[in-house]
């Protein structure tokens, strides 16, 4: 059986007709333990089970499928590469399907009234112009300062032609999506008394 696409990802290009996904990412496997046992779950997950899970990460099926299709993989940088190369392959439709299912990060408790009115007007402000949800990557930002984080980010992208705004949703996406994957791993791999979770338990 085939491994895994270990390819990276495509630099920036408009020429194409798809979007470009710049190579970065601060999410670190590492802090994951016991990686090769949390792969072997992920990889011998049944093909329906491994493409509804991905759906959750992904929020878009034919992502999902490419990632299921292409198992088993080696290590979680050959997963995140064949997710980096699945993702430039989507098409607009597949983008706007993938936008459809995002929502905006939650709130803190205690965020007060007036943030919640704050987060709401800029946010409709955004998909009044783009027609997609607001999407951000907020895993490297202490939750303290993910409210004014996103608003600056929502109002600061506002001003961005609807092109650029595109691709920048993009990189968002595959940034969240290497998150949700490893969140996945975890999901899918042994628990503390070292058996695996049943496959669609």
């Amino acid at each position: 059986m085939t491994r895994g696409s270990t390819l990276s990802a495509h630099p920036l290009s408009r020429s194409t007709g798809r979007l470009a996904i710049p190579a970065q990412t601060r999410t670190s496997p590492a802090s994951l333990p016991e990686l090769p046992e949390l792969l072997d779950g992920f990889n011998a997950l049944p093909a329906d089970e491994a493409t509804h899970r991905l759906l959750g990460c992904l929020r878009n099926l034919r992502w999902a499928r490419r990632i299921a299709d292409h198992r088993p993989y080696p290590t979680v940088e050959a997963l995140f590469a064949a997710s980096d190369e699945a993702a430039y392959d989507l098409t607009a439709a597949d983008l706007a399907e993938a936008l459809a299912g995002e929502t905006l990060p939650p709130l803190p408790d205690d965020a007060y009234e007036a943030a919640h009115m704050a987060l709401g007007a800029a946010h409709a402000a955004y998909e009044a112009r783009f027609g997609h949800a607001f999407v951000i990557y907020l895993g490297d930002i202490p939750a303290r300062e993910a409210l004014d984080r996103t608003l600056e980010a929502i109002r600061s992208r506002l001003t961005n032609d609807p092109d650029d705004e595109r691709i920048i949703a993009w990189e968002e996406l595959r940034r969240l999506a290497r998150q949700r994957l490893l969140t996945l791993l975890a999901d899918t791999g042994p628990r503390p008394d070292g058996r695996h979770p049943r496959h669609g338990a």
